[in-house]
């Protein structure tokens, strides 16, 4: 009888620590959909080339190469949402509404366009070039589904094109460190697990997000592997 008592004890101590984990663990997921957020993605993938390319470039190109990254990527598109969200355009960051990522999205084409053409050039950031050029390609794509009035999870499509970009980098550049691109496989699962308690996007436009953005990506991997 002892045995027994104890053993439904032990279960029931299992439950309520899984339980409790649980909880905490849905009470953070919607942290990862702000620091993975796509605005960030170009920040991140850029920190990863430069540091595994260290000693192709300078100390002061890197900075010179970052803060452009930090102004194209991060600093005018967040003036840009404050203009729409002051005008009515858009709610939240989160652009969670279809009819608010159109703008933001051609707005994100153009600075793609922008960097490949006049910063981040193939001549000398041939790998990282690709990367911003399959990213031009997802906002295409993504702006396409827009215009059929289908939702593909941003977070997604940029979340995959990165991890992509890091398992081709870890190739081409044979640094045989599983790690990475292991971490960035779990990072995309968390974000997509975060976009759905976040009750943000369905099963499907997480799944479209996933297609989007490693479709691009893996293509252009073709040119530079």
């Amino acid at each position: 009888m002892n045995s027994c008592n104890s053993w439904q004890k032990t279960f029931i101590d299992y439950i309520c620590f899984y339980t409790k984990n649980l909880i905490i663990l849905k009470k953070l997921l919607p942290v990862f959909s702000y620091i993975l957020h796509p605005i960030f993605i170009s920040v991140y993938a850029t920190l990863f080339y430069l540091f595994y390319k260290e000693d192709v470039f300078s100390v002061n190109e890197k900075y010179y190469v970052l803060i452009q990254i930090l102004v194209i990527n991060v600093i005018v598109p967040v003036l840009f949402y404050l203009l729409l969200k002051s005008t009515g355009h858009v709610k939240s960051i989160m652009l969670s509404q279809t009819t608010e990522r159109t703008i933001p999205l051609i707005l994100q084409c153009f600075l793609y366009i922008l960097l490949v053409k006049r910063s981040i050039v193939i001549t000398r950031y041939p790998e990282l070039h690709f990367f911003f050029l399959g990213a031009l390609f997802s906002s295409i794509l993504a702006l396409v589904c827009v215009l059929f009035k289908t939702k593909a999870s941003l977070h997604m499509v940029a979340i995959s094109g990165f991890t992509i970009f890091v398992i081709g980098l870890n190739i081409h550049l044979q640094l045989h460190n599983p790690y990475w691109p292991a971490l960035l496989i779990l990072l995309s699962g968390i974000v997509a697990s975060s976009r759905l308690e976040m009750n943000a996007h369905t099963s499907r436009e997480i799944l479209i997000g996933l297609f989007v953005g490693i479709m691009p990506q893996l293509l252009f991997l073709y040119l530079w592997l």
